[in-house]
C-alpha cells in the first residue's frame, strides 16, 4: 500500500447561545444518557473481545492444519470481528482513552512490506520509510533508527516493539490490518474484481511457499494474541468502574460533548473525508479501509450504524440481544421534537445509503471498484454515502446549539473543505 499524506484541517462548529441549560424532562437526565453510553461502548467492547477470540481459535485451526478450509474460516472470523468493532469507532474521537489506544488495533493505511514479502510492482524502497520493505517476517535481525533489533523470535513483545517503527505511523506491525494482510496477502486486482489471494500453503511448513511458513504463522499468531489484549484493556476501561467510564460520566454536560464530538468528527473528517471523499477524488484502491480482504463496505457500513446507536442509545450485540436506554434522542426531543425527527430521519438515510454500497458489493462489485475512474454508477453510489454523511453533521451542529453545548471542534478533511490540497 502506498501511503498518502493528507493532512486533514479541522473545523469548528460554532453554537449559538441558547437562553436555557440541558434541563429535558425528568424521565432523561444528561447523568443517565451518558451513564447508558458507557454501558454501550463496554458491550460493543466486550463483542469485539469475543469475536477476537473466536478469530483466535480460527487462526490456531489454520496453523494446526493449513487447508482451504480452514483459511477460509479464519478470513470468515476475521470479518465477523469487524462488525462490532467498526461500531466502537464512534467513542474515539470524543474520548481521549480510546482515541490514545485506537493505533495499536485499527491503525491504517499500513506498508505492509514491513511485515512480510510483497509483489515486485510495491517497490524496493521509500523515501519516508526506511521499514518500507524491511519483511520482518523473513529476517532474524533488523535496524531500526540505526540500533539492531533481535527479531529471531516472533512474539508479542517484538511486535508491539515494532508498531511504528521508526516513529513512522506506515509502520503498522500490530492490529486488525496486520492480520488481514496475513490472511489476504496484497489485492494486487487495483479496480478489477478480486481480492488478496494469500495461499493456504504460506502457513504450511510441510509444504511452504514464499519461504518462512513457521515464522509467518508465528507472526499471525502474536498478532492475534495482542489484539485480544489490547481489546480486553478496553473493555476495562469502559467497565463500571473503568477509567474510560469514570471519565465520560464525571460531568454529565461534558459527556453529552463527548457523544457528540464522536459523532460529528467520525461522521465528518474521518468517514465522510478520508476514508471515502479522498479515495474517491483519487480513485485510487488504495485509499479503502479493508484493502486486503475487500471489506471496506462493510466497515462504512458498521461506522454509520455506531454513530446512529451513539444518537439512539440502541445496539443489537453479537448474540442478538438488544440493549436501549436513556439517549441522546430523548434529551434533543425534550427541547425540539422536529429537530429529534429530522436527526433520525438523517441518520436513517445514511445507514440507507451504506447498506446500499453493501448490496452493491454481495453483488461483485467491491468498493475499490465503486471508486474506479470511469465508474460513474459506482462514484454516485458512494457519494450519495459520503452527502448523507455531510448532511447528518449539519443537524448534529442544530443539536449542539440547541442543547446549548457551546463551541465543539470536529475532525475536518482537505477533502472536503479543501479538495486543491488533495492534489498538490
Amino acid at each position: 500500500m502506498i501511503r498518502k499524506t493528507i493532512l486533514g484541517a479541522s473545523f469548528a462548529l460554532l453554537a449559538a447561545s441558547a437562553t436555557f441549560a440541558i434541563t429535558p424532562a425528568a424521565a432523561t437526565e444528561p447523568a443517565a444518557v451518558v451513564k447508558h453510553y458507557a454501558e454501550l461502548a463496554h458491550a460493543k467492547f466486550e463483542d469485539s473481545s469475543a469475536t477476537a477470540k473466536t478469530l483466535d481459535a480460527a487462526i490456531d485451526a489454520l496453523i494446526a492444519k493449513p487447508g482451504e478450509e480452514t483459511l477460509k474460516a479464519a478470513r470468515e472470523a476475521w470479518i465477523a470481528a469487524r462488525v462490532p468493532y467498526q461500531q466502537t469507532e464512534v467513542y474515539r474521537f470524543g474520548n481521549p482513552i480510546v482515541d490514545e489506544w485506537e493505533g495499536k488495533v485499527n491503525a491504517w493505511p499500513l506498508d505492509e512490506g514491513l511485515i512480510d514479502y510483497v509483489d515486485a510492482s510495491y517497490g524496493t524502497e521509500s523515501d519516508e520509510n526506511a521499514l518500507y520493505v524491511a519483511n520482518i517476517i523473513a529476517h532474524s535481525k533488523l535496524t531500526v533508527n540505526g540500533e539492531e533489533i533481535d527479531a529471531t523470535n516472533i512474539n508479542p513483545d517484538l511486535l508491539r516493539s515494532l508498531h511504528e517503527a521508526g516513529e513512522i505511523e506506515a509502520n503498522v506491525a500490530t492490529g486488525y490490518h496486520a492480520i488481514e494482510f496475513l490472511l489476504w496477502g496484497q489485492d494486487l486486482n487495483g479496480t478489477e474484481a478480486g481480492a488478496g489471494s494469500r495461499p493456504y500453503t504460506d502457513f504450511d511448513t510441510a509444504n511452504c511457499t514464499n519461504g518462512n511458513c513457521e515464522r509467518r504463522a508465528a507472526y499471525l499468531k502474536a498478532a492475534s494474541e495482542l489484539l485480544i489484549s489490547d481489546l480486553g484493556d478496553m473493555v476495562a476501561a469502559w467497565a463500571p468502574e473503568g477509567e474510560a467510564t469514570k471519565a465520560v460520566t464525571a460531568d454529565p454536560q461534558a459527556g453529552i460533548r463527548s457523544v457528540l464530538t464522536g459523532m460529528g468528527s467520525l461522521s465528518y473528517g474521518e468517514l465522510a473525508g478520508e476514508r471515502m471523499k479522498l479515495g474517491l477524488l483519487l480513485h485510487d484502491p488504495e485509499e479503502e479501509h479493508d484493502c486486503f480482504s475487500d471489506n471496506t463496505h462493510a466497515s462504512h457500513l458498521n461506522d454509520a450504524v455506531g454513530i446512529a446507536s451513539a444518537y439512539t442509545g440502541e445496539y443489537t450485540r453479537v448474540d442478538g440481544t438488544k440493549m436501549t436506554g436513556p439517549s441522546l434522542s430523548e434529551l434533543v426531543v425534550a427541547r425540539d421534537a422536529a429537530l429529534d425527527a429530522e436527526v433520525k430521519g438523517k441518520l436513517e438515510t445514511t445507514v440507507a445509503a451504506m447498506n446500499a454500497l453493501a448490496e452493491r458489493a454481495k453483488g461483485g462489485e467491491a468498493y475499490d471498484q465503486m471508486i474506479g475512474e470511469g465508474n460513474a454508477d459506482g462514484n454516485a453510489a458512494v457519494q450519495v454515502a459520503i452527502d448523507g454523511l455531510i448532511d447528518q453533521t449539519k443537524s448534529f451542529e442544530r443539536v449542539i446549539a440547541s442543547l446549548d453545548l457551546g463551541t465543539i471542534e470536529l475532525e475536518g478533511s482537505d477533502s472536503l473543505d479543501n479538495p486543491d490540497a488533495v492534489f498538490q
